[in-house]
């Protein structure tokens, strides 16, 4: 069997090779920094310390109301409206995404509510500015509510 003397071949110094140097480069850093973002945003003491988050846990309080207050995820959903109005998209999103973590029967609204928030946001912020502010909390459904917004 003959061996081939050609250095590239040989070694395989292609496009491919620098590319997966690249990726083997920057791959792990990516891994580490979302990693330690999605730590950081765990509350870890267990206590609700978001009144967005109360405000979902209203399943008893929901008899008792004269009125009927409306479903636990009509309840967020609304919290959550005025909370992009007086803070911004990021911390209502973020508190959505807690939500849902916490109480994961509020999972299959999450998209729902995400894309109320993005129209909402495009109504307050403009498209631009509210579309900086997409994530994917709820599988992008925040960014596809900004996109159908009417503007």
């Amino acid at each position: 069997m003959k061996h081939s003397t050609n250095p590239q071949t040989r070694r395989g110094r292609g496009p491919a090779r620098r590319i997966g140097r690249s990726l083997a480069l920057v791959l792990p850093v990516v891994l580490v920094l979302s990693g330690t973002l999605a730590v950081a945003g765990v509350n870890w003491s267990g206590t609700t310390s978001s009144p967005m988050l109360t405000a979902a846990d209203t399943s008893d309080s929901e008899a008792s109301s004269p009125a009927g207050a409306g479903a636990p995820h009509e309840v967020l959903r609304d919290a959550l409206l005025v909370e992009l109005q007086e803070e911004n998209p990021g911390v209502a999103l973020t508190h959505l995404q807690q939500a849902v973590n916490d109480h994961p029967s509020l999972a299959k609204h999450c998209a729902s509510i995400a894309r109320t928030l993005g129209k909402a946001a495009v109504r307050v912020y403009g498209p631009t500015t509210a579309q900086s502010y997409a994530r994917p909390v709820c599988d992008t459904s925040f960014a596809s509510g900004v996109v159908t917004a009417d503007r």
